[in-house]
């Protein structure tokens, strides 16, 4: 069973709203997830990253490879350093 970190859609049509969870990769966009990681709204000014860095290191630490989509987010969402 492959875990990947990866997006799920909410929201209505043309109002997209995404959750960043945790879930297998077989499992289809909208189906059954493991975990709730953070949010990502689009359609605000600047786009609204939200993620739990405690939850993400401890999935990725356990083997969870996030998608790339995923992976840019996370890199947007990072504190400047």
């Amino acid at each position: 069973m492959a875990v990947r970190i990866r997006l799920t859609r909410l929201g209505r049509k043309k109002k997209p709203f995404y959750r960043i969870i945790v879930a297998d990769s077989e499992r289809a966009r909208d189906g059954k997830f493991l975990d709730i990681v953070g949010t990502y709204d689009p359609l605000k000014d600047p786009a609204e990253i939200k993620i739990d860095q405690d939850k993400l290191q401890d999935w990725m630490g356990r083997g969870a490879l996030p998608t790339t989509t995923v992976k840019s987010l996370i890199k947007k969402s990072a504190p400047a350093e």
